[in-house]
């Protein structure tokens, strides 16, 4: 591949994910002016990665790969859509239209970044590693943090109990115990306001 063919493909590659900014999940703004679209959350899971990375499991994790890893998690969504936390109808097929999404658009970058992409993307997937299991948890608190500071907004518009939330969450703790403290006490406190049914 030539020098031009490779620029090529990775300029196309970064047209193809300004998509991403389309993607609507079902958080609220802060301010809930909007909801919030995927690449704000990829961002802001950057930044909390880098912030919050004394509270990882693990003290040595390689912190520029969970940035990586929270930056491109999502990408898949430009073809497969977010599909809800509490969707069980959508979460069916999930896999399968994430697969085929990633198939399509890892596939626009040159072979080397493409596989680079895809490896970051399957790892945070199996959430194995020590940090696929601190992104994963920052990708569970950045979503309570937003269903709490808006009195439970996207909590009580699909009527999602405290129980769905502990079970949907738990797993934080696999990457980041101190963060699932957290999220545990900002739950009952959510359920104690009214925020959350019980």
């Amino acid at each position: 591949m030539s020098e031009n063919d490779r620029l090529t493909r990775q300029i196309e590659f970064l047209l193809e994910i300004d998509r991403l900014k389309r993607v609507l999940r079902q958080t609220w703004h802060l301010d809930q002016s909007r909801r919030e679209n995927d690449a704000e959350h990829s961002w802001h899971l950057a930044v909390m990665a880098l912030l919050l990375a004394e509270y990882a499991a693990e003290p040595e994790i390689d912190l520029a790969r969970v940035v990586k890893m929270v930056l491109v998690h999502d990408l898949v969504e430009i073809d497969a859509g977010d599909t809800f936390a509490y969707d069980d109808v959508g979460a069916l097929d999930k896999a399968e239209r994430e697969q085929a999404a990633a198939d399509r658009i890892f596939a626009l970058l040159p072979g080397d970044q493409a596989a680079e992409i895809r490896d970051l993307w399957e790892e945070f997937e199996a959430r194995q590693t020590p940090e696929a299991r601190y992104a994963a948890g920052l990708d569970r608190l950045q979503p309570l943090l937003h269903n709490y500071h808006t009195q439970g907004r996207t909590w009580r518009e699909h009527n999602v109990t405290s129980d769905q939330v502990l079970a949907r969450n738990r797993h934080m703790a696999e990457g980041a115990p101190r963060l699932w403290q957290f999220a545990e006490g900002m739950i009952r406190d959510a359920v104690a306001k009214g925020y959350l049914d019980k």
